[in-house]
């Protein structure tokens, strides 16, 4: 007799690949300049580190503090797509005023209009995920989700660096590349997105209201507060290009360093989040901690170039094993009408987390030295480490 044939693995939806291309192609528009922007900032426009940390801190914290209101209503309209296409065109039409700047002025007022965009689609993004995909491979979507993602942000950086070789260090002229990339992802998810249709007779309720967060419970609680921490030790990204600028490595060639942390970052994001939907993900978060502290290591004791670029490389391992994880686990903690508030209020905590950490690497930049950045992002991800240990075997994480 035959044993029963097991039933085929679902697949993941067209969607969720529609929506990692328009990431992909966002990424590829928004790293052709942040890949280049703190040289900018530092060498063009003659900023400090400790602005550059301001300025990275609070657009950061700003997108993803709006997060919490496009989630919300994204909820309360039942309609993601919508919120995503107008946060996505933010983003594009962004672009050009990096390419106008002058000043610090303009740069921030492009860096918080662009992270605006950034957190008016994001929550609502990643709701639409969650919603399209079934429960047992959503780790594997929002793998490839972030797959493609940084994709994109391998992209970017390779052609800024070609850009900058071919016309001499002309950081204007790349920057006016970049708005193509930025226009395109808004073409495909206006075109190449649908949404499910709402339940009819579903009411409309209010979101925020106290009853409706009494229903994220204790574990999405939990998440929230270790994302928050987890950010802390996770600081802009901005440091990693002044890190391998001081390291010696020439203008033109340093968003290369970024180009490869992204091609690790990529590769690693689908298996992990394949691996995410078979094995427990406190494990494998605080895993994620240990290499994000091996990182911290490497990048503050480099006395070489080559050394930089292992610890960014090892940056990338840590971010593909957390970040689809985090975005998994606040999905599989949260009810599925409050998924777009509960994904804005995880991010409201991360991004006050963001503002607080740029703030203080750049402040231990200037004061006392790139390592000391580095140590203290290692021992915020050693604290964090250490509240998983407190809570392993709870019921608030799988």
């Amino acid at each position: 007799m035959q044993p029963p044939r097991q039933a085929p693995r679902a697949r993941i939806p067209a969607a969720v690949w529609a929506l990692g291309l328009v990431s992909m192609l966002m990424d590829i528009s928004s790293e052709m300049i942040h890949s280049l922007l703190p040289m900018f900032m530092v060498g063009t426009l003659g900023m400090s580190a400790l602005a550059v940390g301001l300025v990275e801190g609070l657009a950061e914290a700003t997108a993803l503090m709006v997060k919490v209101f496009s989630g919300a209503l994204s909820d309360y309209f039942g309609r993601r797509k919508s919120l995503a296409l107008l946060g996505y065109a933010l983003g594009a039409f962004t672009k050009p005023l990096f390419a106008m700047a002058s000043g610090a002025g303009l740069i921030l007022a492009a860096r918080l209009i662009d992270r605006v965009g950034k957190g008016v689609r994001g929550a609502p993004r990643d709701a639409l995920v969650a919603d399209i995909t079934p429960p047992e491979i959503r780790g594997a979507a929002f793998g490839l989700r972030q797959s493609l993602d940084t994709v994109g942000a391998f992209v970017g950086p390779l052609l800024a660096a070609g850009l900058m070789l071919l016309w001499a260090d002309d950081f204007r002229a790349v920057f006016w590349v970049a708005v193509v990339p930025g226009l395109l992802a808004v073409a495909v998810l206006a075109l190449g997105v649908r949404e499910p249709e709402r339940h009819e007779g579903a009411r409309r309720t209010n979101p925020i209201r106290r009853e409706n967060m009494r229903r994220l419970g204790p574990a999405y609680w939990w998440v929230v507060a270790v994302g928050a921490l987890f950010t802390l030790a996770r600081f802009s990204e901005a440091f990693l290009v002044l890190r391998a600028q001081q390291a010696g490595i020439a203008m033109a060639l340093v968003p290369l360093v970024m180009a490869a942390m992204n091609l690790v970052y990529a590769a690693a994001a689908y298996p992990f989040g394949w691996l995410s939907d078979r094995v427990g993900h406190t494990r494998l978060l605080a895993w994620g901690l240990v290499v994000l502290i091996a990182a911290d290591a490497l990048l503050a004791t480099a006395q070489h170039w080559s050394m930089v670029i292992v610890g960014v490389a090892v940056w990338g391992i840590h971010m593909g094993m957390t970040q689809g994880l985090l975005a998994t686990m606040v999905a599989n903690a949260a009810p599925a009408d409050l998924r777009g508030t509960a994904y804005g209020v995880f991010n409201l905590a991360s991004g006050l987390a963001m503002l607080a950490a740029s703030v203080i690497a750049g402040l231990l930049w200037e004061t006392v030295g790139p390592a000391a950045t580095f140590w203290a992002g290692g021992a915020f991800a050693a604290l964090c480490l250490a509240g998983l240990g407190r809570r392993r075997g709870s019921g608030a994480l799988r």
